[in-house]
């Protein structure tokens, strides 16, 4: 299927993991449609200038993909086919160059070179069948890339746009020891704020600069100056579909805005570093990024770092120190983060200070508590990013004032809930629980204890996430908001967690009732534990946290039925039934969802315990479709729906009305003997009479109400299903 030649066309952005929701953001800005994130990129669509203005344009982007066609592609022989079907002539002639990159696998086609070279051949045979002549491979800079995908049978074929990597800016020849790619350095710049520290007046240190990425991107940033505008070689200059007319139109803008920043360019932009090779590097990128006049470098080491006098206001210190994995060892390192947490306190109180490492061991030794923390990848290697705001050393600790009466008797009521369930959380193991559910009805919320095992080591950390309850509309909006804040507070002091380790939902009113304000996209995931397994779960991004902590008994249940089984998961949000499934020593496991995002997130958990393998398997599918089409049978279904669900890729789901026909459906998918667990959490749900047919029924729920739901045992009902 090949896409058209004119109008809107499809996009695909890919950059490092953990930028996608900055990707986003920026290609909206830039006037893409249709845009939403999927693993390590984006998909957008527009036109033929949507593509162009990614390419010169996004600081985050590593390359932009312009899909030509899709096909099945089973094994080498289809993948070639389908390559044969492209009209290659309308993408370059046989005088050009060009190359073939591919990624991905699918049963028949596991080998990456072995792919590319059958597309390869087939773009060669077409040309030689055609016109007697063919075109040149050239690895380095064709005048056209070819980019495949191959996944889940699926062959997609894209033209390059950006032909090479977009983090290659054309500044930097250097890397130094330890280097930042500079789409991931851009994107710390965003993950920092520092366009509203320059705008507010505020400058940028790094005391560890090495080859000056981060000094740069921030000057190119603050300068408004196009990231790809001085790159002389893109993936679509020699594609016959190329706009010259239009480029050089937005070149021409690009330019004049790259002129008008510079000269309005503050000077404010500071770095240092020990190693004189490396800086003299860092001087040569500044100077090739034509931003040498407004970034001070000098050599210096940690220990004698001082606030730049130049730089009143405050502003913001960012850097990439050493973590141990290129350099030096971690005990080696301990006392340099030390030292420099405590150098931000001493020498610049009121600012901002970000850092980027793969050891939170490292992390904690800066001895600040981090004000935001992201999950970010430098290449392969899994990092977090760390946002704090600095103290200002003048500024008194504010005396807390005392807790109202009311706010007193909720942190007495979460006290003696927490001595009372910590005792039975800890006999069974469990490390994520609810300590308080409207216990008081005028401090209403749920607050859920989520202790996180840090992949680096270390000890436990507690978060709590704490949802608000939709407030009766007699009650004034101004004392809702005020209580909530009083119930936070208590909370953090009763349970001694900080409030930067308070995730916090809160419902808003608004036309069509109440509902929650905007989410946080922070991308950031904890690590859990639960039954002896591994659960990442996100406490501020989604209204769910990845993890129904009511489901615990469910999970349990499944583990113990699930031996020598067919499992399927209807509904399977992020897989944590199925991960219980597989540690139950399940033949195989199915998981489906409509949510590619909830799939990913299930890939991840059952990756992180280990049950990677092809037994398996995620399905992206409507649950009731998904029944209907396929014919496998299966020994245990664990079927959790939502309550209600208007999804755009399936038909509107409602419980009540719809399960009825959901239940028959799965008793067909049924083996001799075979389990069905049903579950839901729509408070008004009544099992339909006709749901009864064909099976024995037993209401299951009172036994799968965990010890610290049971103050509120309506939270789920369940019935286990058997055929008569």
């Amino acid at each position: 299927m090949n896409a058209a030649d004119t109008g809107t066309r499809k996009f695909f952005a890919t950059c490092p993991k953990g930028l996608e929701y900055l990707l986003v953001d920026e290609l909206k800005v830039l006037g893409a449609a249709e845009v939403h994130e999927a693993l390590a990129g984006v998909h957008f669509s527009g036109g033929l200038d949507a593509g162009y203005r990614a390419c010169l344009w996004s600081r985050l982007a590593s390359r932009v993909l312009m899909p030509i066609a899709e096909f099945a592609a089973a094994d080498g022989d289809a993948l070639y086919r389908g390559a044969l079907e492209v009209d290659w002539s309308a993408h370059l002639g046989a005088d050009a160059t060009f190359a073939v990159d591919a990624v991905g696998s699918t049963q028949g086609v596991t080998h990456t070179q072995f792919a590319a070279l059958r597309v390869k051949d087939a773009i060669v045979d077409q040309f030689r069948e055609r016109d007697g002549e063919r075109p040149s491979v050239d690895t380095e800079e064709p005048s056209v890339r070819v980019n495949l995908v191959l996944r889940k049978g699926q062959a997609i074929l894209s033209i390059d746009l950006a032909g090479a990597p977009l983090h290659q800016r054309g500044y930097r020849l250097g890397k130094g020891l330890a280097p930042l790619k500079e789409n991931l350095a851009a994107g710390m710049l965003l993950r920092a704020g520092w366009p509203a520290v320059y705008a507010a007046g505020g400058g940028l240190v790094d005391p560890m600069c090495g080859s000056g990425t981060l000094l740069v991107e921030a000057a190119l940033m603050a300068a408004d100056i196009a990231p790809g505008l001085r790159r002389d070689y893109f993936g679509f200059l020699g594609w016959r579909g190329h706009d010259a007319a239009l480029w050089k139109t937005l070149c021409d803008e690009a330019q004049a805005r790259a002129l008008a920043g510079a000269q309005a360019l503050r000077p404010v932009f500071v770095g240092f570093d020990r190693d004189a090779n490396v800086l003299r590097e860092a001087v040569h990128n500044a100077q090739y990024a034509q931003m040498s006049g407004f970034i001070h470098l000098g050599k210096q080491s940690l220990e004698h770092l001082h606030r730049p006098q130049e730089l009143s206001a405050p502003g913001l210190v960012i850097c990439n120190p050493p973590y141990g994995e290129r350099m030096g060892s971690d005990a080696a390192l301990v006392d340099l983060y030390r030292l420099l947490g405590t150098k931000l306190k001493s020498e610049f109180p009121g600012w901002r200070a970000s850092v980027i490492t793969s050891d939170e061991n490292l992390a904690r030794a800066i001895g600040l508590r981090a004000e935001k923390k992201y999950q970010l990848y430098n290449g392969a290697l899994e990092c977090v990013f760390l946002n704090f705001e600095i103290a200002a050393a003048d500024a008194p600790k504010p005396e807390p004032k005392p807790l109202s009466a009311g706010a007193q008797m909720v942190k007495n009521r979460i006290e003696k809930n927490y001595r009372h369930l910590r005792k039975i959380a800890a006999r069974e193991g469990v490390e994520c629980w609810r300590v308080y559910d409207a216990d008081l009805p005028e401090y209403a919320a749920a607050i859920d204890i989520y202790r996180e095992h840090p992949r680096s080591g270390g000890a436990p950390i507690d978060w709590l996430h704490v949802q608000e309850y939709a407030a009766p509309a007699s009650v004034d909006e101004t004392l809702a908001r005020t209580r909530l804040r009083e119930l936070v507070r208590a909370a953090s002091e009763a349970l001694d967690v900080p409030r930067e380790r308070v995730a916090l939902k809160q419902r808003r009113r608004g036309k069509g009732g109440e509902k929650y304000g905007n989410l946080d996209q922070r991308d950031e995931f904890i690590e859990v534990g639960e039954g002896g397994l591994r659960f990442l779960v996100n406490l501020w991004d989604y209204l769910d946290t990845g993890l129904f902590l009511d489901h615990r008994p469910l999970r349990a249940r499944v583990r113990e039925l699930a031996k020598g089984k067919r499992f399927l998961n209807l509904f399977c949000y992020t897989g944590s039934v199925s991960v219980y499934a597989a540690a139950g020593s399940a033949a195989e496991t199915t998981s489906v969802d409509l949510s590619q995002t909830y799939l990913e997130w299930a890939t991840r958990n059952l990756a992180v315990n280990g049950f990677g393998n092809t037994r398996h398997k995620l399905v992206r599918a409507d649950a009731a479709g998904y029944l209907a089409q396929h014919s496998a049978m299966y020994d245990l279904i664990f079927v959790d729906p939502p309550t209600f669900s208007n999804s755009k890729s399936a038909a509107d789901f409602d419980v009540q009305r719809d399960h009825v026909g959901l239940l028959q459906l799965c008793g067909e998918r049924l083996l001799p003997g075979g389990v069905i667990l049903f579950s839901n959490n729509y408070r008004r749900f009544k099992l339909d009479e006709a749901a009864r047919s064909g099976f024995e029924i037993r209401d299951i729920s009172v036994a799968t109400i965990p010890f610290d739901f049971e103050r509120n045992p309506r939270i789920h009902q369940a019935w286990e299903l058997k055929k008569k």
